[in-house]
């Protein structure tokens, strides 16, 4: 008899390694604008280099940690919509088929140990890790939808993250124009 929650703890395991990844990444750069600007030498005051390094690897990696958990959970809460208005599975055997797809995300957490020295390769690495993810999902959920189906769950997921995403990037561009306008230095030059 096969367990089904034997593979359980793979979410939080592949959340915790990606949340490594990236804080080693964002650390070694944190470093690197620290010593630019002259605030190192002051840390170093307080902290060996080392306890410095694991302290802002703690912070940064407890916060890409709640991104990528909030992430899931959005993600989750998206699908399972989706899953709602579309699919026919009144037993919940799909849900079962799909939680096999955790393991990708395991493999993509452990390949991202490769990209620590780059960000571009951290995010392209999480970026194909989703994206073969969400094609093997689809890929299992379709023995229980019909065509019509799967195109309205694909519709429906890539509407909603298209929404969510964009509405992100004009909060964030806002925020930034009303920043760099505030400033007094950077705004309105008058000659």
């Amino acid at each position: 008899m096969k367990n089904p929650y034997i593979y359980g703890y793979l979410p939080f395991v592949t959340i915790v390694l990606f949340s490594l990844t990236f804080g080693v990444y964002t650390v070694s750069m944190s470093v690197e604008l620290f010593k630019g600007i002259g605030l190192y030498a002051g840390m170093r005051e307080f902290l060996t280099d080392i306890q410095l390094r694991v302290f802002l690897l703690v912070i940064y990696a407890l916060l890409f940690f709640m991104v990528f958990s909030a992430l899931k959970l959005i993600a989750e809460t998206i699908h399972e919509t989706a899953m709602l208005f579309f699919s026919k599975d009144e037993e919940g055997k799909s849900y079962s088929e799909a939680r096999g797809g955790n393991v990708i995300y395991f493999f993509g957490a452990l390949a991202s140990a490769g990209g620590i020295s780059s960000v571009k390769l951290l995010a392209a690495i999480f970026l194909l890790t989703t994206f073969i993810y969400f094609v093997y999902v689809v890929f299992k959920l379709s023995k229980f939808m019909t065509i019509v189906s799967t195109i309205g769950l694909l519709v429906f997921e890539i509407t909603v993250w298209a929404v969510l995403v964009s509405t992100i990037i004009y909060i964030l561009l806002k925020l930034y124009n009303g920043v760099i306008a505030s400033l007094p230095f950077i705004g309105n030059k008058t000659d």
